[in-house]
C-alpha cells in the first residue's frame, strides 16, 4: 500500500512538472482559493496576469507579420490570398449574425431581466462613462481608415493587427513580384525570425500558471460570489447560449470539413484553459497559430483568418450583447417589438466589428444600441457593470473557438486544408515531421499535452 501511494505521488509530481494543462488547472484552483479566503491579498495579484498579457502581446505583431508574409510567398499566388480574405469575411458575417439571433431568441424565451423592476433614474449615469473613459466606437469609415498604417513602425508599436496584416500583404506581394532570384535572403530571414518568435513564446508559456493564478485570485477577490446570486439567471442564459452556439459550430465544422470540434478542444485544452484563466484570447494566439498549422491548415489561411477574426468575428461578444440588450430592457420594464429587435441585430452587426482593442467596448456598443432604439435610457446600460467581468470566460472561449473553426472552414473552402493530417493530429498523432517517439523542443509540448522542460530531452 505505501508503495502504491508513493507511486501515485510520483506520478502526480511528474504530471505537474511536465503538463502545462495540469499546472494551469492547479493555478486556477489556487487562485479561486486565495481570492475567496484572502481577498485583500488576492486583489493585489492582478499584475501577474497583466504582465503576462503584455509579454505575449509584444510578440504577436511580429509573429503575424512573419506568418502572413511567409504564407503568401510560399503559396505563390496573391489572388488565392485575396480569395481567402473574402471567404473569411463571408464566414465571419454569417457566424456573427447567427450568434446575435441565437442570443435574442434565448433572451426572449428565458427573459433573464424579467421581474427586476429597476427604475433607470436610480442608476448612476456617469458609471458607464467612467468605465469607457468617455470613448466611443469608430464609425465604419474611421474603422477602415484606422486599418491602414501611416507608419510601418507605428503599426508594430501600437500592436494594431489589422495594420500589421496590411503591411504583411504588401511585403508578401512585393516578394512575389521580385522573386527569389532578386531577393534570395529575405524569405529565409523572415522564416528564421518566425522560429525565434515561436521559441520566445515557448519560454513565456512557462509563466502561464503564475498569470492564471494572479488573474483568478484578483477576479474572485473583486467580485466574490455576490454577483452570482444577483445576476445568476443572466449568467446562466449567456453561458447556456454560448454552449448551444458552440454545438452549432461543431455541427458546421463537421459538415464542412469532417472534423470534430470536441477533438479540437482536447487538442488545444491547454490554450483554452489559459485563455479562460487570464480572460484574454490574445495570450494564446501564437500557440493557436502554431497548432492550427500543425493540424493541416496552410500558413496563408492561418495567418490571415485567425488575426482578422479577432476584429471581425466576435461570436461570444455578440451573444453577450444581444442577451444583454434584452436583459436591460426587461429589467426596466421596456418591451421591444420584433422591429426593434431586428434593429438591435443590425446595429450590433455594425458596432461589434469595431469593438476589438477599444476600452469598455461592450458598454459603448450597448449604449449605441440603446440610442438607436430610443426607448432604453443610456443610464440603464450601467446594470451590466457588476457582471461584465464574469462574462469574460464565455466571450473568450466562444470568440476563440469561433475563430479557429473559421480557419478550418475557410481553409477547406479554399483547398488549403490537409484533412488527412488534421484528422490524425486531432486524434492524438504527432504533427508531420515528428514521430511520436521524438521529444518536443524545450518549452513545447508532446502530442498528449505534456511539456518538456530543459534537461528532460
Amino acid at each position: 500500500m505505501p508503495h502504491a501511494t508513493g507511486t501515485l505521488v510520483r506520478r502526480a509530481g511528474r504530471l505537474l512538472r511536465t503538463s502545462l494543462f495540469a499546472q494551469v488547472l492547479l493555478a486556477l484552483l489556487l487562485g479561486v482559493l486565495v481570492g475567496r479566503l484572502w481577498p485583500q491579498a488576492g486583489g493585489s495579484l492582478q499584475p501577474l496576469g497583466d504582465g503576462f498579457v503584455r509579454l505575449i502581446k509584444a510578440v504577436i505583431s511580429p509573429l503575424v507579420f512573419c506568418v502572413v508574409v511567409a504564407g503568401i510567398t510560399k503559396a505563390g499566388d496573391l489572388k488565392s490570398f485575396g480569395r481567402i480574405g473574402v471567404k473569411a469575411l463571408i464566414w465571419f458575417e454569417v457566424a456573427t449574425s447567427a450568434a446575435l439571433v441565437v442570443g435574442l431568441l434565448a433572451g426572449n424565451v428565458f427573459a433573464p431581466g424579467a421581474g427586476m423592476h429597476i427604475d433607470p433614474a436610480t442608476l448612476d449615469k456617469g458609471a458607464v462613462n467612467a468605465q469607457t473613459g468617455g470613448g466611443k466606437l469608430p464609425s465604419a469609415a474611421q474603422f477602415v481608415l484606422e486599418a491602414l498604417p501611416n507608419s510601418a513602425v507605428g503599426a508594430f508599436a501600437e500592436n494594431s493587427l489589422l495594420q500589421v496584416l496590411v503591411l504583411a500583404c504588401l511585403v508578401g506581394a512585393a516578394l512575389l513580384h521580385l522573386g527569389q532570384q532578386r531577393v534570395p535572403q529575405v524569405l529565409p530571414l523572415i522564416e528564421q525570425t518566425q522560429d525565434v518568435v515561436f521559441t520566445i513564446v515557448g519560454y513565456l508559456m512557462r509563466l502561464a500558471p503564475l498569470a492564471v493564478f494572479g488573474a483568478t485570485a484578483h477576479l474572485v477577490a473583486q467580485y466574490g460570489l455576490g454577483a452570482m446570486s444577483t445576476y445568476g439567471k443572466l449568467i446562466a442564459v449567456c453561458y447556456g447560449v454560448a454552449l448551444v452556439f458552440l454545438v452549432l459550430l461543431g455541427l458546421a465544422l463537421k459538415a464542412v470539413t469532417g472534423l470534430s470540434l470536441w477533438r479540437f478542444v482536447r487538442y488545444t485544452r491547454e490554450e483554452l484553459l489559459l485563455a479562460l484563466g487570464t480572460g484574454s484570447s490574445e495570450t494564446v494566439m501564437p500557440r493557436m497559430m502554431q497548432k492550427l498549422r500543425a493540424a493541416g491548415c496552410r500558413d496563408d489561411a492561418v495567418g490571415l483568418v485567425l488575426p482578422t477574426g479577432y476584429s471581425f468575428n466576435l461570436d461570444g461578444a455578440s451573444i453577450y450583447l444581444s442577451v444583454g440588450t434584452l436583459f436591460i430592457a426587461q429589467a426596466i420594464g421596456v418591451h421591444l417589438s420584433l422591429g426593434q429587435q431586428l434593429t438591435v441585430v443590425l446595429v450590433l452587426m455594425l458596432t461589434s466589428k469595431g469593438m476589438a482593442g477599444v476600452p469598455g467596448s461592450a458598454f459603448l456598443a450597448l449604449s449605441a444600441t440603446a440610442s438607436a432604439l430610443g426607448v432604453i435610457p443610456a443610464a440603464a446600460v450601467a446594470l451590466l457593470l457588476g457582471v461584465d467581468r464574469l462574462m469574460d470566460s464565455m466571450r473568450v472561449a466562444t470568440n476563440l473557438l469561433g475563430n479557429c473553426v473559421a480557419v478550418f472552414a475557410v481553409s477547406r473552402w479554399e483547398g488549403a486544408l490537409d484533412r488527412v493530417t488534421a484528422k490524425q493530429v486531432l486524434a492524438g498523432a504527432a504533427p508531420a515531421g515528428r514521430s511520436p517517439a521524438t521529444p518536443a523542443p524545450a518549452g513545447q509540448e508532446e502530442p498528449d499535452g505534456t511539456a518538456v522542460a530543459p534537461g528532460e530531452q
